[in-house]
């Protein structure tokens, strides 16, 4: 070896697995997050969910990813989180 290392950027020591949560029985009473990654026609989709849900009396709050390129920053995240019961990513091209 040349004496190159390779170094974690995220300076994390090992993964950290965690239980997934069970899945809500029904969305009635909850506010659902749509997250707009930034993809091409992403935002159409959350539009159409955003209808659905509103027509099921569902409460909606939309949010966005600066790019689709990187990972959600921590603060988006966390906000969705505080904010929301759960997330609808949209997938789209």
């Amino acid at each position: 070896m040349s004496g190159i290392r390779l170094r974690d950027p995220t300076s994390e020591t090992g993964s950290q697995r965690r239980a997934r949560l069970a899945p809500p029985s029904s969305l009635q009473g909850l506010t659902v997050a749509l997250l707009d990654i930034g993809k091409p026609r992403g935002s159409e989709y959350i539009d159409r969910l955003e209808i659905r849900l509103r027509e099921h009396g569902v409460t909606s709050k939309r949010y966005r990813k600066p790019t689709n390129t990187r990972v959600a920053p921590t603060d988006l995240l966390q906000r969705i989180a505080a904010e929301t019961q759960a997330v609808v990513i949209a997938l789209s091209d």
